[in-house]
């Protein structure tokens, strides 16, 4: 039976942060977390490394979204019922968890926005982790991508049009690797 370490160092997917892997560690996380939160920060890192070519003048936290993506599913270690249905105590309790374990709000705080970017105070940061947790197994959502492209657009002085056009086709390009991210987290236990 694959194990934690596994899900944390084999396969394509790019590893998380050190940090991220220690903690997945302590809390002895079930490997198919591991595996999911792998395939999202994988996606975020693309996304990023696509917002740094194509607007190179916009400032993001870079470090920030790869720990959020890395780490927003963390509250599923507390509610492993979430790892196969539906639910969202996961979100509040990671937020909880990371600030428990040290982790500084502002790199906590995805635990608990990735699942609400309609919220007050929401940042491109927020944006870029909630749409790394769709695209990842190419769920596409239409308002999430709109505020992407908004942020993206009133940053550069662009159109919103040329924004979702180019956005567009990198997220397509993204999906059409979904089949293999959500194969790789299929093959994990969900439980430890």
């Amino acid at each position: 039976m694959p194990t934690l370490h596994q899900a944390l160092t084999e396969g394509s997917p790019r590893r998380l942060p050190a940090e991220a892997e220690e903690l997945l560690t302590d809390l002895h996380a079930p490997p198919r977390l591991a595996a999911h939160l792998r395939a999202v920060h994988d996606v975020a890192c693309e996304l990023l490394t696509w917002l740094t070519e194509h607007h190179p003048s916009l400032t993001v936290d870079q470090e920030a979204v790869r720990y959020g993506a890395a780490t927003h599913d963390i509250g599923k270690v507390l509610h492993p019922n979430e790892l196969s249905g539906p639910g969202s105590d996961h979100e509040p309790a990671g937020h909880t968890l990371l600030l428990s374990r040290g982790v500084p709000p502002h790199l906590a705080r995805f635990a608990g926005t990735h699942g609400s970017w309609t919220a007050d105070g929401i940042t491109l940061e927020d944006l870029l982790v909630s749409l790394a947790d769709k695209v990842w197994k190419a769920k596409r959502v239409p308002d999430l991508e709109q505020r992407v492209t908004d942020h993206l657009a009133t940053a550069g002085g662009q159109e919103p049009w040329e924004v979702y056009l180019a956005l567009d086709d990198e997220l397509n390009r993204i999906a059409e690797s979904a089949d293999a991210r959500l194969a790789f987290q299929s093959s994990y236990p969900t439980t430890p």
